[in-house]
């Protein structure tokens, strides 16, 4: 296929080592058949830091908007957050070290390869974390039910948006250093989004208020 080839020529291109093997071995060492004929061995993901993250939004003149993730156990809704976070232009998505996914293969391929533009940083206490931005100017806004409507919550200022675990929401720790909890209107008969998604829809209403 001409994909393959091109893919191969790039990697010739860029010196990258290329091995041959079965289909069955290709399986094996990526752990799904999803592979589409071709993988590639990266080394460890580089993290980043919160004061990073600072710094980008102040080189850029904009106010820090931060995506931080309560204990978000799913990789494919890790991948999704970093994607949604990406395109919404988010300065960093900060994860906890604990109990929590962590940039895998997986990660990489939900998304889309948003996370090699975008600043990730794992922290051993996130409540501390969050203490530490406020004293840089930084407001939380928690999402979980029983908030405030997410369209009267003010998300122009530096912001960070706190999504919870799945199943569980945000931690009792973490719920207390919120300065705002926001809720997704909701009109059917089950009462939550999946945690990408109200990422998704929490970080598009923050978009839409700081452009207006």
């Amino acid at each position: 296929e001409k994909e393959l080839e091109d893919i191969l020529t790039s990697a010739g291109e860029r010196a990258v080592r290329i091995a041959r093997m079965s289909e069955q071995e290709l399986e094996k060492r990526t752990q799904t058949r999803d592979h589409q004929g071709v993988s590639l061995l990266l080394p460890p993901f580089a993290y980043s830091t919160v004061e990073a993250m600072l710094d980008d939004a102040r080189e850029k003149e904009e106010k820090p908007f931060l995506i931080l993730l309560d204990s978000i156990q799913d990789p494919h809704n890790l991948g999704a957050i970093i994607r949604t976070a990406h395109q919404c232009g988010a300065h960093g998505v900060i994860l906890p070290k604990n109990r929590a996914a962590a940039i895998t293969g997986t990660v990489y391929k939900t998304s889309a390869g948003a996370v090699n533009y975008m600043k990730i940083a794992k922290v051993t206490n996130l409540s501390r974390t969050i203490e530490e931005l406020k004293k840089e100017n930084v407001w939380f806004v928690g999402a979980d039910m029983g908030g405030s409507e997410m369209y009267d919550v003010d998300f122009t200022s530096s912001v960070g948006i706190v999504i919870g675990s799945e199943g569980k929401g945000l931690s009792d720790l973490v719920r207390k250093s919120m300065d705002h909890i926001a809720s997704i209107p909701m009109k059917g008969k089950i009462d939550s989004l999946n945690a990408s998604v109200a990422a998704g829809v929490l970080m598009y209403e923050a978009v839409r208020q700081r452009r207006s």
